[in-house]
């Protein structure tokens, strides 16, 4: 039946819960087919072995409602559950219109922090229709299907309460697109790795404080980029070749950066880097990691010696968002089909230009810019973000 042909049609809610067991959902259904009944919707639960099973079904011809509920019950006895019918009419009310999936993630998510989002979600005008867990570790993932707002304020008075509230929470507009082949783009410094490369080349010239002071300015949006490039760079002048193989070597992917990229790739997701960083460790990464992109800076190097000097085009804040646009292009995917993943004032362009903008554990302008912020120490929880539960990525581990 279509939604006009069971909106006054008399209805029977059947609620079933009790100790889950093999053969409940037959059960129940086998004892409804004895009167003709409809199936107008099913909703099944199951948590820490308690289940609760819904069935929304047409009432049964010739004033057979008693006999039926009698059944039911008995049938539930028998099984050491219980059961309750209510009578009503038609299917479920329809949704409102805009619809958003929200995700939260919580490492812990405390009952605190759960009401404090459920009530803003109510208070912006929204309904949640359905509460979903995503993962319980390494952190707890839930997402909720929000109807009745608009995703944009949605997403604005989530990002102001999370910061409050202590969650991460990402909102994103419902719909098959959410499923569709997407690109992810991340930063590679304290994003993909746990280093900045140009500190790990410093420590070896022995000028690692005064290049990391220049870092952490030009990460804060202090400085300009491409200044303090220059000027970090300039100071490995004569370090000698074989040092990049040391870099290489040291260099430490963030905890759960294997598992995202592998994910990814096996659900056909393409994946890239772009980083102000240099190519002599990032096409390292991308020959490791299996990466479809990869663009960063190159630092220059004669007779076997480092110059100072980077040569060819800066990749820096607007060049990340500008190869973010050609990475989609060659990769024929939407730029509202892109996620772009980073931590510093040079990837807000990145952030704001893609589909989804993730602030991993960034620095505070970072994260009120981008449209989410992921602040747990796993990489890998931007999966949870794109409606990815841990089973689905352990089953893409065993493909």
């Amino acid at each position: 039946m279509s939604a006009s042909q069971t909106s006054d049609v008399p209805t029977l809610l059947v609620k079933i819960f009790g100790k889950d067991r093999p053969g409940i959902t037959a059960g129940l259904f086998d004892t409804l087919a004895a009167y003709s009944v409809d199936v107008v919707d099913i909703e099944q639960v199951v948590t820490r072995g308690r289940i609760v099973l819904c069935a929304l079904v047409t009432k049964p011809d010739g004033g057979a409602e008693g006999d039926l509920r009698a059944t039911v019950h008995s049938w539930a006895e028998s099984l050491r559950m219980q059961a309750e019918i209510l009578s009503g009419t038609g299917d479920n009310r329809p949704r409102g219109s805009g619809r958003s999936h929200v995700t939260v993630l919580g490492h812990p998510l405390t009952a605190e922090s759960t009401a404090a989002i459920a009530a803003k979600i109510t208070g912006t005008g929204g309904n949640i229709d359905r509460i979903f867990r995503l993962a319980k570790y390494p952190v707890t993932a839930v997402e909720f299907a929000v109807s009745g707002v608009e995703t944009e304020p949605l997403r604005t008075a989530l990002a102001t309460a999370s910061a409050h509230i202590g969650v991460d929470v990402a909102v994103v507009s419902a719909g098959l697109h959410r499923r569709a082949q997407r690109l992810v783009v991340m930063d590679v410094d304290s994003t993909l790795i746990q280093d900045e490369v140009i500190e790990l080349f410093a420590a070896h010239a022995g000028c690692e404080a005064e290049v990391a002071e220049v870092t952490e300015r030009a990460m804060r949006g202090e400085l300009d980029f491409e200044q303090s490039l220059h000027a970090r760079v300039a100071l490995l002048a004569g370090l000698d070749a074989s040092v990049v193989d040391k870099v290489r070597a040291e260099v430490q992917l963030t905890p759960g950066a294997r598992t995202l990229i592998r994910t990814l790739k096996r659900l056909g997701y393409q994946v890239g880097v772009v980083s102000g960083g240099f190519t002599q460790v990032t096409d390292d990464l991308r020959e490791r990691l299996g990466l479809d992109f990869a663009s960063a800076n190159t630092l220059e190097i004669v007779d076997g010696k480092l110059t100072g000097k980077v040569t060819g085009e800066i990749v820096d804040r607007a060049g990340k968002a500008r190869l973010l646009r050609r990475f989609a292009a060659e990769a024929d995917v939407p730029l509202s089909q892109t996620v772009a993943i980073g931590d510093g004032a040079n990837d807000l362009d990145m952030l704001n230009a893609a589909g989804l903008g993730v602030a991993f554990n960034a620095k505070p302008v970072v994260r009120e810019a981008a449209h989410t912020a992921v602040n747990v120490p796993f990489l890998d929880a931007v999966l949870y973000l794109l409606g990815i539960t841990r089973e689905e990525i352990e089953a893409a581990d065993l493909v």
